[in-house]
């Protein structure tokens, strides 16, 4: 059973066989990525919407933020507490991330603060951490655990020193709302993701951008990711893609990845690189392939690849009766209202939905290959 509303947070486990997704209908769920099912709740207990999600460094744990003003970590096979709920904040939990140690977790919040707790005891250990003057949306750890980066719709972002919780750089430029930040792998880049439409690269020793502005999305982005290897960011935005970056370059390498049908609140990369994980205001989760050699190549069997690029739409919008149309407007086959959020498209390895529907092309014919239909 999927979630029954929006999905606003999703994160790979640490062996990249699960996800984690948190939702407005209140629940984290856990996902097989291989098989595409609900293996683990819903963890019920917070009673507003579920915001964030994460893993523990031993894949052992999530860790949930919610706008009922709480943290919460639960067992990731039972779904019972382990420790929480953490009370502090006075207004929506945007971010939770665990340290990369697994021992604290740290907050950001509407209440314009970040906040750094002992991940068993729940004991406020640094912070509240303030500077920012509008909601904080998005925080990240850098890979030593040193430092938190900051995202905020006060426009910029702040680099914390977690030990003293002075800010070490604020990064300035972009023109919209930060709505989300990641530090690189090796610790020296931040990213960040704007309702300027753009994705920038920082170096946090400078304060300035050494790529970017990323172009492309129509509308806000909504999350930034970078690869396990730093070369690349993927972003999700509100105009339903997913893209991916070279970092090098500054140019799109893969995408954009089609298929939400609302916009897209959260994207991750596996820890392995293979893949990107999505998740979107159609309450859906979705996985990508992340190679960039092949941009996303559907994984169905039996399909005939000319026939799915030509007459499968890369963008799923749908005609009021539900027709999916060829390369020359004619009908190919209709998919019922309630298969179509859940629809694979080209690109996903899986889609994690309430009703997920797979199309087998193995023995699709139409047009003038009508008479090889057998019964």
């Amino acid at each position: 059973m999927g979630h029954t509303d929006w999905v606003r947070s999703v994160a790979f486990s640490p062996d990249s066989k699960r996800i984690a997704s948190g939702s407005d209908d209140q629940t984290i769920r856990v996902w097989d990525v291989e098989s595409g099912r609900v293996i683990a709740g819903p963890f019920e207990g917070h009673t507003g919407t579920v915001t964030s999600v994460m893993f523990s460094p031993d894949g052992q744990q999530i860790a949930s933020g919610s706008s009922d003003k709480t943290i919460r970590v639960w067992n990731m096979q039972t779904g019972n507490i382990t420790a929480g709920p953490f009370e502090g904040h006075v207004n929506w939990i945007r971010s939770v991330v665990f340290s990369p140690d697994g021992k604290h977790i740290a907050s950001g919040s509407d209440d314009l603060t970040i906040r750094v707790w002992d991940a068993e005891s729940g004991r406020l250990i640094a912070g509240p951490f303030e500077g920012h003057t509008n909601r904080i949306v998005s925080i990240s750890f850098s890979p030593d655990g040193k430092y938190i980066a900051s995202g905020s719709w006060d426009k910029t972002i702040l680099v914390w020193d977690v030990k003293t919780g002075n800010v070490a750089a604020g990064l300035v430029g972009h023109s919209g709302k930060v709505r989300s930040v990641m530090f690189s792998p090796d610790g020296e880049y931040v990213t960040s993701g704007s309702d300027d439409q753009t994705i920038r690269v920082w170096n946090i020793e400078c304060g300035c951008v050494v790529a970017g502005p990323f172009e492309g999305h129509e509308i806000n982005v909504s999350s930034v990711a970078f690869s396990p290897d730093g070369k690349y960011v993927t972003s999700g935005s509100f105009d339903t893609t997913i893209r991916v970056w070279s970092v090098e370059s500054g140019n799109l390498v893969a995408g954009p990845f089609k298929g939400h049908t609302r916009g897209v609140t959260s994207v991750v990369y596996s820890p392995d690189g293979r893949c990107i994980a999505s998740g979107s205001y159609d309450g859906t989760i979705r996985v990508w392939h992340a190679d960039t050699s092949n941009d996303g190549a559907l994984s169905v069997e039996g399909y005939n690849a000319d026939l799915l690029q030509h007459s499968i739409p890369q963008e799923p919008q749908w005609p009021d009766n539900g027709w999916i149309l060829g390369p020359n407007s004619e009908l190919l086959l209709w998919v019922p209202a309630s298969n179509r959020t859940g629809l694979w498209w080209p690109g996903n390895t899986a889609v994690l939905a309430d009703v997920p529907t797979k199309l087998d092309f193995s023995l699709f014919v139409h047009g003038r290959d009508w008479h090889k239909c057998k019964k």
